[in-house]
């Protein structure tokens, strides 16, 4: 090549940079923003970043070269060697995305960590720089993309997803007729506008194409059902004082409503793969915040009491059985979440009375009384009724004449007697309601689950921590003492629940059965003894009448000679007879 061609060519390569840098930094002349020369992607000597050229003054080189580029466009100047990417999963992911190709791939050949940052075709000896990207830095992607935002899929292709816009939102770019998400779509490598201080109080971001604050790129695309009336949405809690345990850049976002979906999801290197949650156990997600540093109450000092929700035993990709949003509600077993109770893109402040669903409940699917699967509930037992009904294990806490497990079953209105949790109760004469602590409540009141299942510690009965079946010091997650050991002394703080609704000085004054004193007091026997708590079905009379939720204890109580069972006569309103044997004395029968 003659002189005159090499200082013809030298111009051109020359020219091709200069209008690069041109275009892309200066805001002034042609209308652009900041531009790329302030950004870590300018990786020439002159760039901020901790990672950039030893003596290379030329910015766009190290992605662009105006010859021997490929592919051609955009004027590649990197060898994009085939890589085969594990590709992000989810149960809930309605598309299957390909391996990363166009924009995507592009992006990939510095941020996967296979390729130097200096391993360029043009100049053909390369370019030093002072280092690489690696994992450990923020912008490392690697190979595996399951914990990272899908990309290559049509965008179309996901709308089966009702929770997905319907159409791809004007202000981001797609690519291709089947409308193919890319990393371009969310991000801009050419300009980084939305810049906010790190921990050392360095400018730095995302290069997003759109400020995120309050979640503004993400709902574009993603339209959670309750969203805009979540309480997450709208809370103005300060949460700076956690997030330092995530690994994320440090906008000057101060409340979870700015952080809006990132506090519990991360677009890159998610904790949890699936959700590309923060955390891989999912109850982390939540008690990052409800541990009583940005929620008021402290619901992971419950989750550590001897009877709680045990969401700590299933974790989704470890252990099986582990929490999916589209599961059928009739086929849990295994395990319980957070997310099984609470929808966190709808829960909001909403109050209810008994037995309606309060907005901390919204939009959760559950178990009708008929067994059907709802989604949402309307009622709350109905949630219980998910782990608490049909699919329920185990043994019951107290060995029974009808034993039974299944509280659909349970607290069916048909049965002879129940707790009104899903109707009215039969009764109209209960003299011990109301109580001193519940003055309001009369025969014909309807209570929840948790006003016998909840936290010891719950304001609903004077102490200063959370509401609701968290946990409790008291077997089976029970808001206050309900002893069921026979022998045991009456007193108010060992029947406290029971109590807690029924009028101690009626019970002990025998105003509704003659012989209650003499059997809680004189013969220290527990309430539990003849009341199952929850309801009894019939039998048609095999086992005798339930009403009154007559249910004897058969560790306590046993049949007479010739019976195979003890059994309770209903005899009227405050009348009834025994035939049993109890302490060693024979009812047969033994009437009141």
């Amino acid at each position: 090549m003659t002189q005159k061609k090499r200082t013809t060519v030298s111009y051109v390569i020359g020219a091709f940079y200069a209008a690069c840098y041109i275009l892309l930094s200066a805001p002034a002349a042609w209308g652009a923003k900041a531009g790329i020369a302030s950004t870590v992607h300018n990786l020439s000597v002159s760039g901020p970043g901790e990672l950039k050229a030893l003596t290379e003054t030329r910015i766009c080189v190290f992605c662009h070269t105006p010859h021997n580029a490929a592919p051609q466009t955009p004027l590649w100047n990197k060898n994009i060697d085939p890589v085969s990417y594990d590709i992000y999963a989810s149960t809930t992911l309605h598309v299957s995305p390909s391996q990363p190709t166009g924009s995507s791939r592009l992006c990939l050949s510095c941020h996967d960590g296979t390729i130097a940052l200096g391993n360029v075709r043009t100049p053909s000896g390369g370019i030093q720089t002072t280092g690489e990207i690696t994992s450990g830095r923020l912008s490392y992607i690697g190979t595996s993309l399951t914990n990272d935002h899908p990309i290559s899929f049509s965008y179309y292709d996901a709308t089966v997803n009702h929770e997905i816009a319907p159409s791809p939102p004007a202000g981001l770019l797609f690519f291709g007729p089947r409308y193919l998400v890319q990393c371009s779509t969310c991000h801009d490598a050419h300009e980084d506008a939305y810049r906010s201080p790190d921990k050392s109080g360095r400018l730095t971001g995302k290069f997003l194409v759109m400020n995120n604050r309050y979640s503004a790129l993400c709902t574009q695309c993603h339209i959670k059902d309750g969203w805009l009336s979540a309480t997450h949405r709208s809370t103005a809690q300060p949460v700076n004082a956690v997030l330092p345990l995530s690994p994320r850049l440090w906008p000057t976002w101060l409340s979870v409503t700015e952080w809006g979906c990132e506090s519990c999801h991360t677009p890159h290197s998610a904790g949890g793969n699936q959700r590309l949650l923060n955390f891989q156990e999912e109850e982390k997600n939540c008690l990052l915040c409800h541990n009583g540093t940005v929620a008021q109450k402290n619901i992971q000092a419950q989750f550590q009491k001897l009877s709680h929700h045990p969401v700590e035993t299933a974790t989704i990709g470890l252990t099986g059985n582990a929490h999916q949003p589209n599961e059928s509600p009739l086929l849990l077993s295994g395990h319980v979440e957070c997310a099984d109770c609470h929808n966190a893109h709808a829960a909001n402040n909403r109050t209810a009375s008994a037995p309606y669903a309060s907005g901390r409940l919204e939009l959760v699917s559950g178990v009708s009384i008929t067994g059907a699967a709802v989604s949402p509930v309307t009622y709350e037992y109905e949630v219980c009724f998910k782990c608490h009904a049909d699919s329920s294990g185990g043994f019951p806490l107290v060995s029974r004449v009808v034993n039974m497990t299944n509280t659909r079953f349970e607290f069916d209105t048909a049965n002879p007697s129940y707790h009104p949790v899903a109707g009215v109760g039969r009764n109209t004469f209960v003299p011990s309601i109301p109580s001193t602590y519940k003055p309001t409540l009369t025969a014909s009141s309807i209570i929840y689950c948790k006003d016998c299942h909840e936290s010891d510690e719950s304001t609903d009965i004077g102490g200063a921590g959370p509401r609701g079946p968290h946990g409790s010091q008291y077997r089976p997650l029970l808001r206050e003492r309900y002893e069921t050991l026979d022998n045991t002394f009456e007193s108010f703080q060992n029947y406290a629940l029971c109590y807690r609704c029924h009028n101690r000085d009626s019970i002990l004054g025998d105003q509704s059965f003659k012989e209650h004193r003499e059997h809680i007091v004189e013969k220290n026997t527990p309430c539990s003894v003849c009341h199952d708590p929850h309801g009894v079905r019939s039998d048609g009379g095999l086992t005798g009448d339930h009403t009154h939720l007559i249910n004897f204890d058969t560790r306590v109580v046993s049949p007479v000679q010739g019976r195979t069972y003890p059994t309770f006569t209903d005899l009227g309103t405050g009348r009834g007879s025994c035939t049993l044997v109890c302490h060693g004395k024979t009812h047969n029968p033994l009437s009141y």
